[in-house]
C-alpha cells in the first residue's frame, strides 16, 4: 500500500540509494534534538522518511566515527530505555554549524535540480 505525501507517491518498500554525503546529512538532523543511541538514530531516519531511507549498522558506525572524529558529534556512554549500555551520540557546536551549512546547500541543490526537472 501507497502512502500519499503531498503530491508524491511513497511505496513502503522502496529503496532510495542516497547521493555521497546524505548520510552524515541525515545523521547530524537525527541528532540535533537530543542525544540517541545508533539504533535509535537509524530508526528516526526511517521513520521520518516513511521507511523509504533504511541505514544500516555497516553504514551508521563508520559514519558516525567519522563524524565524531571531525568534531561534529560526540559520545557518551549511558544506559538505554531497555536497560543496556550504549553509546550516545550529541551535536557539538561545530556540527550545528556543519548542519546549517548542510542544510543550506542541500536546499539550494535541490531547488536547482527542481527548476531543471519542471523545466518545460
Amino acid at each position: 500500500m501507497s502512502k500519499r505525501k503531498g503530491s508524491h507517491m511513497i511505496e513502503p518498500t522502496a529503496r532510495i540509494e542516497l547521493p555521497q554525503g546524505t548520510l552524515d546529512l541525515l545523521i547530524l538532523k537525527a541528532v540535533a534534538l537530543e542525544p540517541q543511541h545508533g539504533w535509535a538514530i537509524s530508526e528516526r531516519i526511517r521513520q521520518i522518511s516513511n521507511s523509504a531511507l533504511t541505514v544500516h549498522q555497516g553504514s551508521l558506525y563508520p559514519a558516525l566515527h567519522r563524524l565524531e572524529r571531525r568534531g561534529w558529534i560526540k559520545a557518551e556512554w549511558d544506559v538505554s530505555d531497555n536497560n543496556r549500555r550504549a553509546k550516545y551520540y550529541e551535536l557539538t557546536k561545530k556540527g550545528r554549524k556543519r548542519l546549517e551549512e548542510q542544510i543550506d546547500a542541500w536546499r539550494a541543490l535541490t531547488t536547482a535540480v527542481s527548476l531543471l526537472l519542471d523545466h518545460a
